[in-house]
């Protein structure tokens, strides 16, 4: 594969299937005015040069599907990290199905109770129970009935997530394209909106935390009168854990995204070789090592988010 190709898998396979919500068009993608001669075209040369010789209009939401959009990467990317005016379709659609699918899953399973002996499945999500059950009660020390349901939330919620990695790099992008869907990331964890929105949602319950268990003057004492407990260092003090407070969410987002976007990255430079059986040398290795990666990421970020809880409660 040349250069310029490998460089525009790489680029199709980072690229969110992304709606601006100014006029609900998907971003980087076009479709032909008149299909016919774009097909015609397409006998001849690549989806590439047609796009420049055959006339073409922005693909709007309600053509995805429809077998018209393609993918029209620009030639330089002039585009801002931050873009409030776009959605990241596939990230947001990927994660709320994953969503269900935990809850459908663990609803089937708790029905399963009444019968006498377990099935495999009760079997199997009484230990993930049973796993983070200990894994809260040795972490923390109150009361709360919060806390467990919080913590199996985020723990299957981002394993199922980072779980997606292990399908082939082209098999969903793939039949996504064949039915008009230009883009499509698969592994949600991957992207840093998803990661640092679950961040912001624990860091926000910090707040609630502390409130409801020390109060607003314990929360402010925190800040203020610690780790040099004196009126004279309050700026001092609420200048070093201001800087701590805000780190735990940029920390917690940014780990599990850095994690699980090296490793979506792997997979798609193994898909550039150009050998399949060194594909499948490299291939299966990484997979194995990557379900230790998968189950640890989700493991820590649960981990986090019971210490961090934990912390916020603590009246010293």
């Amino acid at each position: 594969m040349s250069e310029s190709n490998s460089q525009e898998y790489i680029s199709h396979h980072l690229h969110f299937l992304q709606l601006d919500i100014r006029d609900f068009s998907i971003v980087d993608s076009v479709k032909p005015v008149d299909p016919q001669a774009f097909a015609t075209c397409l006998t001849t040369s690549s989806e590439h040069e047609c796009i420049k010789t055959v006339a073409v209009e922005k693909c709007s939401f309600s053509d995805l599907g429809s077998g018209q959009c393609v993918a029209a990467l620009p030639e330089s990317s002039n585009s801002s990290i931050v873009n409030p005016y776009t959605i990241n379709l596939d990230s947001i659609g990927i994660t709320v199905f994953l969503g269900i699918v935990f809850l459908l899953l663990f609803r089937f399973a708790a029905k399963k109770t009444t019968s006498k002996v377990p099935g495999k499945l009760q079997c199997f999500v009484e230990l993930i129970f049973e796993f983070v059950h200990n894994t809260v009660t040795g972490i923390f020390k109150r009361k709360s009935k919060l806390i467990a349901p919080l913590s199996l939330t985020v723990f299957m919620w981002i394993f199922l997530m980072n779980l997606m990695d292990l399908l082939p790099i082209d098999l969903l992008p793939e039949f996504a394209k064949a039915i008009g869907v230009p883009y499509l990331r698969v592994v949600p964890s991957a992207d840093a909106n998803i990661t640092l929105s679950m961040a912001v949602g624990i860091f926000f319950l910090i707040f609630v935390f502390s409130f409801k268990n020390v109060g607003v003057l314990g929360f402010i004492k925190s800040l203020t009168m610690h780790p040099f407990n004196h009126w004279a260092f309050a700026p001092l003090n609420f200048l070093l854990e201001g800087v701590s407070l805000l780190s735990k969410p940029i920390s917690l987002g940014l780990r599990l995204f850095g994690n699980m976007y090296a490793g979506e990255m792997i997979f798609i430079l193994i898909a550039l070789l150009p050998l399949w059986w060194i594909q499948w040398v490299l291939n299966v290795p990484w997979a194995l090592f990557h379900i230790l990666i998968v189950t640890l990421q989700a493991f820590i970020f649960m981990v986090l988010t019971i210490v961090y809880l934990s912390m916020a409660s603590e009246e010293e």
